[in-house]
């Protein structure tokens, strides 16, 4: 039975080794993923005064009379960003971040929505760049990198406590894939359930299906009502909402949804996304979509997401995540050596 289980963990170490490295590094690297951004960084102005959505928003609207603006991102460093889609770019078939400096109301840069390193690296985390044979990809390799940590604990289930009690016997130079596997057992467990949960989607039916969608680049219509107006009422209304992105209403008659998190929300939900409320044409609260208000399968997405790329929490949790995450990449190298010296002895 033991080499029934070490064949397997072998072969499931050996066809997922290469995806475990480069998703290994890249998710690594992702934890810090807004501080590698420069633009979130090289605006900085500080000063008493911020630009109010309202007219950041007319600002837009009069340097793109044509385009369609999506969304509003909430930063705190001196700009708005806002990401349109405007024919001047990509003939509006994809999305362009602008910058709206908020002391001085000018556009201080543009780029591509998706023309940078760190939206490049994360689409190649989450799909490898190969739409949707990237994504089925990811959950099939999600589910060997889970097989391979099962048959590896099933194996060395017996050294645990050798290891982390750092009993000399267990520390040898040719137990460095044993070692590293137990102090990242818990880790490397969660990052691949985690992982298979949001990409479980690929394995259902409705994945293969074909849509034929066009998008139409449709000019955005003027704010119908005054939108930091609105927020100051939901700021009366839920003192301890605090907003971080907007989506604009596309026609006088649609809905603004203001995404956020309220205070009082438990650490492992989204700082983001967690909480929606949406305005109607007038800017009034037409509904809300609380985290305690949605079901029980809703909520657990969000945390699953939190808990696979460690944005419940501050520089303690990043550095966990990072150094950890280090920690596939060197199970694959240290693997991948096992395997060949074996290869060599045999012959």
């Amino acid at each position: 039975m033991k080499k029934f289980f070490f064949y397997i963990h072998s072969t499931a170490g050996l066809i997922s080794g290469l995806f475990i490295l480069l998703m290994s590094l890249s998710g690594a690297a992702l934890v810090y993923q807004d501080q590698m951004d420069p633009a979130r960084h090289s605006f900085f102005d500080p000063g008493p005064y911020r630009l109010t959505v309202d007219s950041a928003y007319r600002v837009i609207q009069k340097a793109y009379p044509h385009a369609q603006v999506s969304s509003y991102d909430i930063r705190k460093n001196g700009v708005s960003s806002f990401f349109i889609y405007d024919s001047s770019y990509k003939k509006g078939e994809k999305a362009m971040e602008v910058f709206v400096h908020n002391n001085t109301a000018h556009i201080v840069g543009k780029r591509g929505g998706s023309d940078h390193f760190v939206s490049w690296l994360s689409k190649f985390h989450n799909s490898f760049h190969l739409g949707k044979t990237g994504e089925w990809l990811l959950g099939f390799f999600a589910l060997v990198f889970l097989l391979s940590i099962i048959t590896g604990f099933i194996l060395f289930r017996k050294k645990i406590a050798a290891v982390l009690l750092f009993r000399r016997s267990a520390y040898k130079k040719n137990n460095l894939h044993q070692i590293i596997g137990v102090w990242a057992l818990v880790f490397n467990l969660m990052i691949a359930v985690t992982g298979f949960w949001m990409q479980r989607y690929v394995f259902k039916k409705e994945f293969y299906a074909s849509y034929n969608y066009t998008p139409v680049l449709k000019a955005s219509p003027p704010l119908s009502f005054k939108f930091d107006s609105a927020y100051a009422v939901i700021k009366r209304q839920y003192p301890d909402f605090t907003a971080a992105v907007i989506y604009f209403a596309q026609s006088n008659s649609g809905k603004t949804a203001v995404y956020g998190s309220r205070a009082s929300n438990a650490y492992i939900h989204s700082k983001k996304f967690a909480d929606v409320i949406m305005l109607d044409s007038a800017g009034g609260i037409a509904k809300t979509r609380f985290i305690n208000e949605i079901s029980a399968d809703d909520r657990y997405d969000i945390i699953n997401s939190q808990l696979h790329m460690g944005k419940y929490g501050g520089w303690g949790i990043k550095i966990i995540y990072f150094v950890f995450g280090l920690t596939g990449a060197l199970l694959s190298i240290t693997g991948f050596l096992l395997w060949w010296r074996r290869r060599q002895f045999k012959r």
